[in-house]
């Protein structure tokens, strides 16, 4: 079953909480100022009304600074607790033991550590859909979160949010399921702009995430990295000291020093001064 439609309150929750006070502020000036001030321009007897001492949409205006402050509120501490979810989990088993929604603010969570603005849309449900909407670098990704236990991910979801990502000119698709893929949903998604994240690939992003909140690596430099392209610079690479694979070029934030990180992190976690 789907969510059904937001109200003002549901849909700011869902936003950094600053956005609900600023449409809060905005919305509070225009009802309380600026309604008056252009009803007094037009003249009239509905002018003489505004006139008196008191503003009948004075009261409106706070009304509706008032649910926005209500949105901006549910979204503050919603995010605290996004936050602790994320930091509480120490296994699958822990992942498992969520329920669906909270199982996808941990998936937007997640992404969110590592650099992306994460909006929740309300659009998917327990049944799925689209739940998050990623963007980053100019890039929109659409996000489906599977939390199922004991059931693979078939074929026929893939294709529908192929079909979604085309619908609604998204970049890319990424499909967050806790069972896994079918063997069917992973050919299909071979060769195109589909990212399949199982239940392991998952519990990485979440422990990539601890690290960089705790400041141990960078969200930009040190998860997403981009390979040295150049044949001049690639005989100066390094191999890993743990899985002998080809390393990249990272910077410890808190610090600001450089080392070499193995490219296939978390997987192997082999480094080089």
């Amino acid at each position: 079953m789907g969510r059904g439609k937001r109200n003002l309150i549901d849909a700011l929750a869902g936003l950094p909480w600053p956005v609900g006070l600023v449409v809060g502020a905005l919305g509070y000036l225009t009802l309380a100022h600026g309604v008056p001030m252009g009803v007094a321009r037009q003249g009239g007897l509905l002018a003489q009304a505004f006139a008196g001492a008191s503003n009948p949409f004075s009261l409106l205006g706070w009304l509706f600074f008032g649910m926005c402050a209500i949105g901006a509120l549910a979204s503050f501490f919603n995010a605290r607790r996004t936050r602790r979810l994320l930091d509480t989990r120490t296994g699958l088993e822990s992942i498992a033991a969520l329920g669906w929604r909270d199982f996808e603010r941990l998936v937007g969570e997640a992404f969110r550590r590592r650099g992306y603005s994460v909006e929740e849309t309300g659009l998917g449900g327990a049944d799925g859909g689209i739940d998050l909407i990623l963007r980053r670098d100019g890039r929109r990704i659409l996000v489906q979160c599977k939390q199922w236990r004991r059931e693979r991910v078939p074929v026929n979801v893939v294709r529908e949010m192929y079909g979604l990502m085309a619908h609604h000119r998204a970049d890319e698709v990424r499909i967050a399921a806790l069972g896994g893929f079918t063997p069917d949903a992973e050919r299909f998604a071979e060769g195109k702009r589909i990212e399949l994240i199982d239940g392991s690939n998952l519990l990485a992003m979440i422990e990539e995430g601890r690290a960089v909140s705790s400041g141990e690596i960078d969200a930009r430099s040190r998860i997403e990295p981009k390979l040295v392209e150049t044949a001049g610079k690639l005989k100066d690479v390094p191999s890993c000291p743990r899985c002998g694979g080809t390393m990249v070029h990272r910077v410890n934030r808190r610090n600001g020093n450089g080392f070499w990180g193995c490219s296939t992190f978390p997987a192997c976690k082999g480094i080089r001064n």
